[in-house]
């Protein structure tokens, strides 16, 4: 049985990556239906201005995804301006398009490219999972028991990979 839809009005939500693309655009949806959101995104981003946009019920909160101190701060201005946190929407993540082993470079992948996409894509995703799931627990269950909920979203590359990667092009 499928559970029942419920409003998102009136709840707070924390989204990564929120200054742009899907996390962007997953405020923009929140906000229009009632929530608040709170923009977690690098300091580098266009988070304050896209925050402006939405009107009172957002804000930024510049935070790299992989540092724990970052994302406490996030929660922190999250609390200061709506009270809690009830949904943590992960949307942030990088993709680095490089061919496994270039015949032509003579060059393999740089492990150091694939090690920022593993701590921003899982590391700091878990980072803001166990964070935000702490100041959850804060929160009275409501009438279900629930105290909040997390999503997490992935790339379409997931499924459809890049094909040169695998390539010894």
């Amino acid at each position: 049985m499928a559970a029942a839809c419920r409003s998102v009005k009136g709840l707070v939500a924390v989204i990564t990556g929120g200054a742009s693309g899907l996390g962007l655009a997953t405020a923009e949806r929140l906000v229009g239906q009632g929530a608040s959101a709170v923009l977690l995104d690098l300091p580098s981003s266009d988070g304050e201005a896209q925050a402006k946009k939405l009107g009172k019920s957002c804000t930024f909160a510049p935070a790299d995804v992989t540092s724990e101190k970052d994302v406490q701060a996030a929660l922190a201005i999250a609390k200061e301006k709506f009270g809690r946190v009830d949904v943590a929407v992960n949307c942030a993540g990088i993709a680095v398009a490089i061919k496994t082993y270039s015949l032509k470079k003579n060059l393999p992948h740089s492990l150091e490219d694939f090690q920022r996409v593993i701590n921003v894509n899982l590391i700091g995703t878990f980072n803001v999972i166990r964070l935000v799931a702490g100041e959850m627990s804060q929160n009275e269950p409501d009438q279900g028991g629930q105290r909040g909920v997390i999503i997490n979203t992935a790339s379409v590359a997931a499924f459809e990979g890049q094909v040169c990667l695998a390539l010894l092009c």
